[in-house]
């Protein structure tokens, strides 16, 4: 078997990434040798393979759902927003630069091409079946020209195409058909059918216009996806807690002691790996929230500054804001604050910043004994340590390199009292030294707060791709499905006028 497919979507967050896990997760359940890939990813939620290269966090949970290690050529492209106009570039795991939207559509792009069908083709030489996903709309005429992750990819390497519809946004129906007649007579002979994600209700209310829909296109559907809780994994982009935290409205286990433990996440600009905060919020007891005020902080019993793409303009939000102030007030009350990555940075006693932000020195808030000076070379490593008696695993993405001056170790960083900063992502995803990490917070805030002791995070993920499996399998047309992947789209599928534009 020599096998793919492309999951598209009739827009962003239209469910792509979680059904492109899915399948994976039910295709390595029937024995099939598995592989994801997007061939360009746009996030600031970004991961470390073993081999010291940055990729998309999806395509990590994704290569998690297919039992497999995640390498550079899983996500070959990734684009990391640095503001409105311009994102730095990472080709095969390595930055490249920064470029504005206009270089890299304008040219840069297309270029690239040649490099993800290359590593598309590495990996289907590989694995039995690679299944990819786009990004955004397959659909977006004005980019059409130089795509490299929708139906460029799907024509360069005759990839069937599963385009997604979110039906609990409403119009799926429209935008189905208007993604496939907004497509050339060449892309739409490759689009072969529909898959409804995140459907309420009784689905025979819905049959007669999937049979609609099926004869104004001559395309089916491969499924309808009940709306579940709960089954995102690791974004792109947003302000969301993409495991336990997107359960808030289903059951949630109590806590083990008598109080809950409250952490506020500072909501900086350009945040990125916000991920880092799932482990909290899967341990029962555990509150997680985004805060964008001082006054949000006064009852926190943590305060959690995270990583971001912009440390310089971070800091001067915080000022803006009054939330430094805020932290500041907390550290020498002997409350518990962490930094992780850029928040560490900006934690520190100042910032000599001539790469990311080009503002030069930057006083820092003070905080801990550290100077920071941003390299021109990213760090990118997957490091394993101790902490607070605990085995601890991380991974490290950032420029700026930090010296640390004093206080007491903590991971690469320091800690100073009840404030901690390190630039380890993922750190708090080791069962044992997150349990330490809340006892001591617990114990700092007079909280009579415990936490669980047999929560595995592994666990849970392992849990949530079965979940998406289990929709797959349970609510998909998986022989049909299988054909897809194996034989490619069905030949003599019709035209629907008008077709892209010239």
């Amino acid at each position: 078997m020599n096998g793919g497919l492309l999951v598209a979507g009739t827009t962003s967050d239209a469910g792509k990434s979680v059904v492109t896990a899915g399948i994976c997760r039910w295709l390595v359940r029937q024995g099939v040798k598995v592989a994801p890939f997007k061939a360009q990813n746009m996030s600031l939620n970004s991961f470390v393979t073993r081999e010291g290269a940055e990729i998309g966090r999806a395509q990590a949970m994704q290569a998690q759902a297919c039992r497999v290690e995640p390498t550079a050529l899983m996500n070959p492209v990734l684009l990391k927003p640095g503001g409105e106009q311009s994102s730095q570039v990472v080709l095969l795991g390595k930055p490249v630069g920064e470029m504005s939207a206009r270089g890299y559509h304008g040219g840069r792009q297309q270029r690239l091409l040649g490099t993800v069908l290359d590593c598309l083709a590495e990996l289907r030489g590989t694995y039995d079946a690679v299944i990819c996903e786009g990004a955004g709309s397959p659909a977006e005429i004005n980019l059409r020209r130089t795509d490299i992750v929708n139906m460029g990819i799907a024509r360069g390497a005759g990839l069937p195409v599963l385009v997604v519809g979110d039906i609990d946004r409403g119009g799926v129906f429209a935008s189905f058909f208007g993604t496939v007649a907004l497509l050339s007579p060449e892309d739409q002979a490759l689009v072969a059918g529909f898959l409804v994600n995140k459907f309420r209700g009784d689905v025979s209310l819905l049959e007669p216009g999937l049979e609609m829909l099926h004869g104004l296109t001559g395309r089916r559907a491969y499924g309808v996806l009940p709306f579940r809780h709960g089954l995102g994994i690791d974004e792109e982009d947003g302000l969301r807690v993409s495991l336990r935290g997107t359960v808030r409205e289903s059951v949630v286990a109590p806590p083990v002691g008598e109080d809950v433990l409250r952490v506020a996440v500072c909501a900086v600009p350009l945040m990125s790996n916000f991920t880092d905060v799932d482990a909290l919020a899967a341990e029962p007891g555990v509150v997680v929230r985004f805060v964008d005020r001082p006054e949000e902080l006064a009852d926190a019993d943590l305060v959690i500054v995270p990583g971001t793409r912009g440390t310089v303009r971070a800091l001067r939000w915080l000022r803006e804001r009054g939330l430094a102030d805020a932290i500041a007030r907390r550290a020498a009350e002997g409350r518990p604050v962490l930094g992780i990555c850029g928040g560490f940075q900006l934690l520190g006693e100042h910032i000599e910043d001539e790469v990311e932000s080009r503002a030069g020195h930057v006083d820092g808030l003070g905080l801990l004994p550290v100077r920071v000076r941003f390299a021109r070379e990213k760090t990118l490593t997957r490091p394993v340590g101790e902490a607070l008696g605990e085995r601890v695993e991380g991974y490290e993405i950032h420029h700026g390199v930090a010296e640390v001056l004093g206080g007491d170790a903590f991971l690469d960083g320091c800690r100073v009292g009840r404030t901690w900063g390190t630039h380890w992502h993922g750190s708090l995803e080791s069962d044992g030294f997150r349990r330490a990490f809340l006892r001591e917070v617990a114990a700092a805030a007079g909280r009579r707060f415990a936490p669980a002791p047999d929560t595995s995070f592994a666990a849970l993920r392992e849990e949530q791709l079965d979940r998406l499996g289990d929709l797959i399998e349970q609510h998909a047309d998986t022989d049909a499905l299988w054909r897809l992947i194996e034989s490619g789209a069905p030949q003599g599928l019709p035209f629907i006028p008008p077709g892209a534009p010239a």
